[in-house]
């Protein structure tokens, strides 16, 4: 009884987490709808839909020598074409991601961007593209759906990474598990395809890429939440509500996980 009781707790406390998160999307959103939107000239007035990008993160966005390529750029790509106004790309380093937007030389911010509280007051998040929190990976014939199942279980992970001090805080709360660092997650990953180990702890793109690669029945739950998200400058309400409607549109018919799936 204990034992369930201590379940139904960590569920709670999980769903609890993942709430807040989608709750304070939602208070945005609220905040933001009543701005009405001018014509795509004012509110574009450089003619384009600039796009600051960080195309040194594959597969979300990669720099050749004569282009750009990934996740990102294609969704970026299909939100100018909703809009109906041209996309441009400005590559540069994460560290100048929020700068750029201060500064004006883009519209927008598109670079695997996880919301930052302290940030609210000087730029905007839209509707989340992405969750990339970490998943539970287990064989699909001896699935483990929840790390409050781990005790007496061997976990895989890589070390010193996020399933690191997520597998770390658990050694805390439920009874001991054997832990399993591994060098990279596809390491971890091929311990559980293996049979070394029970359940794989891994970043939730990392876990993508590796089952598109390998035939293996696996089952996957989500254990955190890390929403991937658009950001524009706080002062800029008109840009935050036609591109987050063409997100919303994109989800909705379809496109958005069409380019998900086409690059994890």
């Amino acid at each position: 009884m204990a034992g369930r009781s201590r379940r139904l707790t960590f569920v709670v406390l999980g769903l609890c987490g993942f709430l807040i998160v989608i709750a304070t999307l939602f208070t945005l959103s609220r905040r933001y709808s009543n701005t009405k939107p001018e014509n795509i000239a004012e509110i574009f007035p450089y003619g384009a839909l600039r796009i600051g990008v960080d195309a040194s993160n594959p597969p979300f966005a990669v720099a050749t020598a004569d282009d750009l390529f990934g996740l990102e750029i294609d969704m970026s790509k299909a939100l100018a074409d909703e809009i109906g106004i041209e996309a441009q790309f400005v590559n540069m380093t994460f560290d100048g991601i929020y700068d750029s937007l201060k500064a004006d030389q883009v519209d927008m911010v598109i670079a695997t961007l996880s919301i930052d509280p302290l940030r609210t007051a000087e730029v905007r998040y839209m509707r989340p593209y992405f969750n990339a929190g970490l998943v539970l990976i287990s064989a699909a014939e001896n699935p483990i759906s929840l790390m409050s199942d781990m005790a007496g279980h061997r976990l895989a992970y890589e070390f010193g990474s996020n399933a690191d001090s997520e597998a770390r805080r658990w050694l805390r709360r439920i009874l001991p598990f054997q832990t399993l660092p591994y060098e990279l997650p596809e390491y971890a990953l091929d311990a559980v395809r293996l049979g070394e180990a029970d359940v794989a702890l891994v970043d939730a793109t990392s876990a993508r890429l590796y089952l598109r690669d390998h035939d293996w029945a696996a089952r996957v739950e989500y254990a955190t939440v890390n929403p991937y998200v658009i950001a524009v400058r706080e002062d800029r309400a008109e840009v935050w509500r036609i591109v987050d409607r063409a997100l919303q549109t994109l989800e909705e018919n379809g496109t958005l996980q069409t380019i998900i799936d086409k690059w994890l």
